[in-house]
């Protein structure tokens, strides 16, 4: 489990704890030979909160430029791309679904973190041929804001996508 994922978890159980909401955030078990749907599940009776969310780390430090939907995710065994597996499963599940991207910025600066729906992800690969999200590409999206080292869980926030000027 990435440090991304072990906070983003923390940051969502705490949210409904503090909150009185019945729900739970988990990370799934990764298997050896078994592909992994997600990286976190998060389970509620609210649908607002019934959420499959798969978690991206960048090196901005290191000179990344962009997400790139070959080099970022895999393609299993039988050539199915992960965006296509994920969005398979939320579409059986019912689950939103949202991809979670962190920009490492490097010693000394704060880290970065965005949130796509799923479904403009899946249009983007699918639909409009793209290879890629740039860093500027990302940063119109929503951010996960930090308070410590915890995620802001605002609920708006994850339902609003691409932010609007």
């Amino acid at each position: 489990m990435t440090e991304f994922e072990r906070v983003l978890v923390q940051s969502f159980n705490s949210f409904f704890y503090e909150n009185g909401i019945k729900g739970i955030a988990h990370r799934v078990k990764q298997h050896r030979f078994t592909p992994q749907f997600l990286d976190i599940l998060v389970d509620s009776l609210d649908p607002d909160y019934y959420l499959g969310i798969e978690c991206k780390s960048i090196s901005v430090e290191k000179g990344a430029k962009a997400l790139y939907f070959s080099q970022h995710f895999t393609v299993d065994k039988n050539r199915i791309h992960q965006i296509e597996r994920i969005s398979d499963f939320l579409r059986l599940s019912g689950r939103t679904g949202f991809l979670a991207v962190e920009l490492r910025m490097g010693t000394g600066y704060s880290r970065e973190a965005y949130i796509i729906p799923w479904t403009e992800l899946d249009t983007l690969f699918n639909t409009e041929g793209e290879n890629k999200l740039s860093i500027s590409d990302l940063k119109e999206y929503s951010m996960l804001e930090r308070e410590g080292n915890r995620y802001i869980i605002d609920p708006t926030k994850w339902k609003a996508g691409r932010l609007l000027g």
